[in-house]
């Protein structure tokens, strides 16, 4: 992927090194998306995760701690594809008729304090729609490859897009239509809805994909392959059967691997939001 000589975002958080203490995310969807989690490679129920109730202690900060030349060159892989998916939503925004608001993203080091509650590095990248920030600790992107099989700078880049995904879905309002709809259904009801909303994200984060080639030329040979090899990584079926040695569909709340792969063609292939609709497929 072509990204050193892109413009880099202003909307960084950058709080490594400062370890906050307690328990983990609380809330329902509608609360905070948890996508690509470790949780769910780990053979963890993200959801009775997000039940817990969160222990108020405060963050502490390590006053000495210096990032490795490795780390501040994925950090700053990091800003730059935040600032690309800017660029591309804002114009998608602004066709529209509407402003699109730039997400924050912030930067942490093993957990981190949300307006969603507090959040351990192992549930993986998130988005919470309280505070309209994406959360990630860069230690995801060696997870990804060591546990995942999934390479490349690129597919770190579906990672940080599939987030702003969710946060374009927030700006719209889907989110908050999700989230009401799931209140009267039971829980494969809403599995189902949530896996729709995650692959749209998906398609999203293709979306992104398409227009970025196009206006800033930045894909190179096999950048494709290694999005869709993320994309098939983290399946839930793939995932449960990694986990737990079988599959349950019903507990689905992500889609499996044909389904993500589909559904980031489809934005990649497209450029247009209007072929996201996975409500309606």
């Amino acid at each position: 992927m072509r990204w050193k000589t892109g413009r880099r975002s202003s909307h960084i958080e950058d709080r490594r090194g400062t370890r906050a203490s307690g328990g983990l995310l609380k809330g329902g969807i509608g609360t905070v998306v948890i996508a690509l989690g470790l949780a769910y490679f780990l053979g963890i129920d993200p959801t009775i995760l997000l039940q817990l109730q969160q222990a108020g202690a405060p963050a502490t900060s390590e006053a000495d701690y210096q990032p490795t030349a490795r780390e501040q060159q994925q950090a700053d892989f990091v800003s730059v594809v935040l600032a690309d998916t800017e660029d591309t939503w804002s114009a998608i925004f602004a066709k529209a008729g509407r402003h699109y608001q730039e997400p924050v993203l912030v930067l942490f080091t093993d957990r981190v304090d949300s307006a969603c509650g507090l959040a351990s590095a192992a549930m993986g990248p998130f988005y919470c729609p309280a505070d309209k920030k994406v959360y990630i600790d860069l230690a995801f992107f060696d997870d990804l490859q060591r546990r995942h099989g999934a390479s490349g700078d690129f597919a770190q880049a579906y990672v940080i897009a599939h987030e702003v995904g969710h946060h374009v879905q927030n700006l719209l309002g889907t989110s908050t239509e999700v989230s009401r709809a799931q209140r009267g259904l039971g829980k494969q009801g809403a599995n189902e809805l949530s896996v729709k909303l995650e692959l749209q994200a998906d398609c999203f984060a293709g979306l992104w994909g398409y227009h970025a080639d196009r206006s800033r030329n930045v894909l190179e040979q096999g950048d494709l392959e290694e999005a869709l090899n993320a994309a098939a990584a983290i399946g839930d079926d793939r995932l449960q059967k990694q986990a737990q040695g079988y599959v349950v569909p019903e507990s689905f709340t992500h889609g499996s691997s044909a389904q993500r792969v589909r559904w980031f063609r489809q934005g990649i292939s497209t450029g247009d939001v209007g072929e996201c609709d996975t409500f309606s497929s």
